[in-house]
């Protein structure tokens, strides 16, 4: 493996200055109220928050995961679009028009207009709680490039101390300019991790002697039978996770989780003038997605080729990549930035996955700071004195760091959870996702579309669907005894599960209000 040259610190270093930079520039600004820093006073720009969603949402998992996915499968993952399209429509016309109606800061405070107080204070603990997870899965697909990088290694405590590394850089940035400086970091981030991706595709793609036709056969035509090229998966089958019919359904309620009931997206739909602004914010998001997935995924592709076809690459046999990092195939990716890539390039790419990383991270900080102080910390010091809107600021960022080291545990637990339930990359980072959501659709949709629900019953599905998902997880399966068989089903049919089962507890309460929540 290649060392680190001069030229790749060079450009790392120029990276930490940009970021230095604008946090100089945003902590100038200064802010002077909870809207301003959590909401930028809902004067942020339609393209603006559009690359900002479409950066929180591509993170390191997709920036690692996605060229394992290619490596190890094929293109069906792109698939997954369709469900994020037609959520992404579900959020913009159902749910958007609700939050701007009450002036919503969180999106959970749509539920105290049907169920009190009580109801918005669990959603919001619900979605920390799935936030500390997701959040802390990314974190540690980004520790582990890092960890490549720095220790040439994937152990335990390598991966840890890069964990810690990435959380302090990015709880430093977005610690005074609050949202504007979030979101106009992810607009960096994203030039930035866009140009390295495509860099690498370009450079890999030089490195194969095949003509482009000549590439798309041998992708579709492997030694093993597989054809690479496959983009829509029409088979049925309980453990594929992007099979069109999981991707209509589960990975379709994925999407609208993410989009529509998670603070870290929703705070940026919610930051712009109007309603009509964040539903196309999020549509918009959604349609540059795809391409850019796309790179990720062919970058893959052709490290297959690279690595798995020695007779298209003059080789005596197969390079073992897997055994140079203890017997690790998920780092598949950051070994060829490591050992291939020139110098300079390898220092653009390693920019690019911090660039993934601290975009999420960031993100997911203020955040989960912004729902910790809207809907407990507020009410409870409003009750008992006044203060000034300065203070809630503060307290915001008392929260960030509260919460920075929350990811960080969270990021050392997933180095043990992601090798005992051995998934790759992309899956076990949205299977973890699935813990918040599958609560929250569940109380969501009987919310905005019965008559049923109270307080009591929304608490209930929320912890209920959480203990579902739980129960479906790889380690409870074997502690429990359960069958075997549901090892082997896949994330979204187990998010469906935990959704129904989620709305049925919750419809069986009755609400006082007995109405459905309308955006007017």
């Amino acid at each position: 493996m290649t060392e680190f040259s001069l030229a790749d610190w060079m450009v790392v270093v120029g990276y930490l200055v940009i970021l230095a930079m604008f946090g100089w520039f945003f902590s100038r600004k200064g802010v002077s109220s909870a809207r301003d820093y959590f909401l930028g006073g809902n004067e942020m720009s339609l393209w603006l928050v559009t690359i900002s969603v479409l950066a929180t949402t591509q993170s390191a998992a997709t920036f690692l995961g996605g060229p394992d996915y290619g490596y190890r499968g094929d293109y069906t993952y792109l698939s997954t679009f369709i469900g994020a399209f037609l959520a992404a429509v579900f959020v913009a016309k159902i749910l958007v028009p609700r939050f701007y109606a009450i002036r919503a800061t969180t999106v959970y405070e749509l539920l105290a207009v049907k169920f009190g107080s009580r109801a918005t204070k669990a959603a919001g603990a619900m979605y920390l709680v799935g936030r500390v997870f997701a959040n802390g899965a990314r974190l540690y697909m980004a520790a582990i490039a890092v960890s490549m990088i720095l220790f040439a290694d994937v152990a335990a405590t390598s991966v840890i101390t890069a964990s810690l590394a990435i959380v302090l850089l990015g709880f430093v940035f977005t610690f005074v300019g609050g949202i504007r400086s979030v979101i106009w970091s992810d607009f960096v981030q994203f030039l930035i991790y866009t140009g390295a991706a495509i860099g690498v595709l370009i450079y890999l793609r030089m490195q194969i002697p095949l003509p482009f036709a000549d590439i798309l056969d041998a992708l579709a035509n492997t030694p093993s039978g597989q054809n690479k090229l496959t983009l829509i998966d029409f088979s049925f089958s309980f453990s594929q996770p992007f099979s069109i019919w999981a991707v209509g359904t589960g990975v379709f309620l994925l999407y609208v989780g993410n989009f529509g009931l998670d603070q870290d997206t929703t705070q940026r739909l919610l930051s712009c003038k109007d309603e009509k602004g964040g539903g196309k914010a999020i549509i918009f998001s959604v349609l540059i997605a795809i391409p850019l997935v796309w790179v990720f995924v062919s970058i893959g592709e052709l490290l297959h080729i690279f690595y798995e076809r020695p007779d298209i690459m003059a080789r005596a046999d197969t390079m073992n990549v897997a055994s140079e990092f203890q017997g690790e195939t998920i780092t598949v990716f950051m070994f060829y930035i490591l050992s291939e890539i020139p110098s300079g390039l390898r220092g653009l790419v390693t920019v690019g996955v911090l660039a993934a990383a601290i975009s999420t991270l960031n993100s997911g900080l203020n955040s989960m700071s912004s729902v910790l102080v809207e809907d407990f910390y507020r009410p409870w010091i409003e009750r008992r004195r006044k203060v000034a809107p300065s203070h809630f600021v503060n307290a915001g960022r008392i929260g960030m760091a509260a919460f920075a080291l929350s990811l960080f545990l969270m990021s050392a637990i997933c180095f043990y959870w992601q090798r005992y339930a051995q998934m790759p990359l992309l899956e076990f980072a949205l299977s973890v996702m699935t813990f918040a959501y599958a609560g929250l659709l569940g109380v969501f949709f009987v919310a905005v579309f019965t008559n049923r629900g109270s307080a009591n019953s929304v608490i209930a599905a929320l912890i209920i669907g959480f203990f579902v998902i739980l129960a479906q997880q790889a380690f409870m399966i074997d502690i429990l005894g359960l069958p075997e068989v549901m090892n082997d089903i896949a994330f979204p049919w187990k998010l469906c599960v935990g959704v129904i089962v989620a709305a049925i507890v919750c419809s069986i309460g009755k609400t006082k209000q007995r109405r459905i929540l309308h955006g007017q």
